[in-house]
């Protein structure tokens, strides 16, 4: 491909590129997946019922929160606008390591910065659950979560997400059509987690290998409800040990409200200590989403 060819495809990509940001938070990235108004974004970008969106050509709209999985990091918003430049999905299982990755989105502040690399792998990365992941060698940066990971072609091929060492980790198109298909959202527990090695003092039943770090509790939320505090580490339920942030997932997977007994570490990593948090409809009244 021809720098002008080149050029054209990166300014495709920046029009179908728009500024995610919530109230009270940083900005962050999505991407127009259709021309009715769909945005798909990471839910960690999003994580009250309403965000902000800001089109390529300077037009801001407030934007409902439709869907949201922790699972997958995902969450799909709604504009009231139509005839929008909307990007080319591809079929992420076609892709293949070596290929050409270009990343946009608007990191630090610079609305749709551009970084080009190289497929790495598709598929699932240790330490990070079963799930597949389009890991790329690309150089992404606080405000890059939730924008287009495309091929040569501008075509994309999945939402990037997070970094894992010196990889770019996007979660495959073909996942996010499975998501936007639709199913039950996940319960709100009000946490944002990274996942940690904890001391193998903590306990000889857990083994002391792996943790979900609280790296923030929201206000009014289940986990603050229950005396959740950031730096706490989740190690899982009193009926399953957690290996992945899907262990997480699958716990607040349902429909109702229901109690979850946690068991975590604070402080003194020698002490497992236990919580019980509600879960569900019952403290989350007029809420549709999961946070």
């Amino acid at each position: 491909m021809g720098l002008d060819g080149f050029g054209e495809v990166a300014e495709q990509l920046r029009r179908v590129t728009v500024v995610v940001s919530s109230p009270g938070r940083g900005g962050g990235s999505g991407i127009v997946w259709s021309s009715d108004g769909t945005i798909v974004t990471n839910a960690h970008v999003v994580r009250g019922p309403e965000a902000r969106v800001q089109l390529w050509d300077g037009r801001e709209f407030g934007a409902p929160v439709i869907s949201r999985e922790l699972r997958r990091d995902l969450a799909t918003l709604r504009l009231e606008a139509s005839g929008l430049p909307a990007a080319t999905i591809a079929d992420s299982s076609l892709v293949r390591p070596g290929e050409l990755a270009i990343a946009i989105g608007n990191p630090l502040g610079f609305v749709g910065a551009l970084t080009t690399g190289v497929i790495h792998a598709v598929g699932p990365l240790r330490g990070f659950g079963s799930r597949a992941w389009v890991q790329a060698g690309v150089r992404l940066a606080p405000g890059n979560s939730g924008g287009p990971l495309a091929d040569a072609r501008g075509r994309v091929i999945g939402v990037n997400t997070m970094v894992a060492g010196r990889l770019a980790l996007a979660v495959p198109s073909n996942a996010v059509r499975e998501f936007l298909r639709g199913r039950a959202p996940d319960a709100w527990l009000g946490v944002t987690v990274s996942p940690v090695r904890v001391p193998r003092q903590a306990g000889s039943r857990r083994g002391g290998l792996f943790g979900l770090l609280v790296l923030e509790v929201e206000d009014e939320s289940p986990a603050a409800h229950a005396s959740l505090l950031a730096g706490d580490i989740l190690l899982g339920t009193e009926e399953r040990a957690f290996g992945s942030v899907e262990d997480l997932a699958d716990v607040l997977r349902g429909i109702g409200s229901w109690a979850v007994r946690f068991e975590f570490l604070r402080g003194d990593y020698r002490l497992v200590r236990r919580v019980t948090v509600q879960l569900g409809a019952a403290l989350n009244p007029g809420r549709g989403i999961a946070a």
